[in-house]
């Protein structure tokens, strides 16, 4: 097959994508969005069988966020499904760049079974679900990685955002790592909850080697403990990458810290769904 007909042909299965796509997102009936997430997977497979398609961008595809790592080795792709019932699930792939035939590690979503997800490492079929906006590779460690930021979803009442580690063992994927340092212990991989009413900042500082995120406290103290009524306080903490390893910071004055805003603009997709809608019956109009 020609580039020229491997395009064409790209370019149709990126059709077939946009349109399931809307349909995963805006469908009202619980089955009818799996049932479009199932054509969705099967199509999206099938395109990226294609030659040379972890080149090819699928920029209308909306529903899903598309990471390519700065090295080119591999392609990071996760996109949600909305439950009835106000939680998520997660759906993703990463794509190995071999300039052949396609090496794909499919991502399964495990984390209603995961107990201790802070402290736990996960292959790509016990994966902690999240749709990612950032990479940020870390090459200073012994082992280069990948940070990853985050959103999560979670339920009606709250939502969840997450700083992961993708790495690679003997060339297999593996989620999470002991390289986030603070109050006394290390963690694999840090977890946020908070309201669902409100929005929380976790994002690069810039190009600087600093996470920073919005500190989260209970409406009440009486509340501690139930993050459905966390939400950010007015102060920032943050992780610092020092020697290969992240040191948690508090009080961050992020007047002093520069661009704080991520390279690719994301919106929180409990209110992009809002916005998608509110363009539909727009159109329609």
């Amino acid at each position: 097959m020609s580039s020229g007909d491997q395009l064409k042909q790209l370019k149709t299965y990126e059709d077939s994508l946009k349109t399931l796509g809307y349909k995963v997102i805006n469908k009202h009936e619980d089955q009818e969005r799996k049932n479009a997430n199932y054509a969705f997977i099967k199509t999206l497979v099938s395109a990226l069988k294609i030659n040379d398609s972890f080149h090819y961008p699928f920029d209308s595809v909306k529903i899903v966020t598309i990471l390519n790592s700065p090295d080119s080795k591999f392609r990071l792709i996760t996109w949600h499904l909305a439950e009835d019932d106000g939680s998520y699930r997660f759906y993703g792939a990463i794509q190995m760049n071999t300039n052949g035939p396609l090496k794909l590690y499919p991502l399964e979503d495990y984390s209603p079974l995961q107990k201790n997800p802070e402290d736990s490492i996960l292959d790509n079929r016990k994966w902690y679900g999240a749709q990612y906006y950032k990479m940020i590779p870390v090459t200073t460690a012994a082992n280069p990685y990948y940070v990853l930021l985050g959103w999560k979803g979670n339920s009606a009442k709250s939502t969840k955002k997450v700083i992961d580690v993708l790495s690679f063992r003997n060339g297999l994927p593996a989620f999470g790592l002991p390289v986030f340092t603070g109050d006394g212990k290390t963690l694999d991989r840090v977890v946020f909850e908070y309201t669902s009413q409100v929005s929380m900042v976790l994002r690069q500082a810039g190009e600087q080697d600093l996470i920073v995120f919005d500190h989260l406290s209970p409406s009440q103290p009486s509340l501690k403990g139930k993050y459905e009524y966390y939400g950010p306080d007015m102060t920032y903490s943050g992780y610092r990458l020092k020697q290969g390893l992240w040191f948690f910071e508090d009080n961050l004055d992020l007047k002093n810290l520069g661009d704080t805003h991520d390279n690719i603009p994301y919106v929180d997709p409990k209110k992009q769904a809002a916005i998608d809608a509110a363009a539909a019956r727009s159109s329609h109009q």
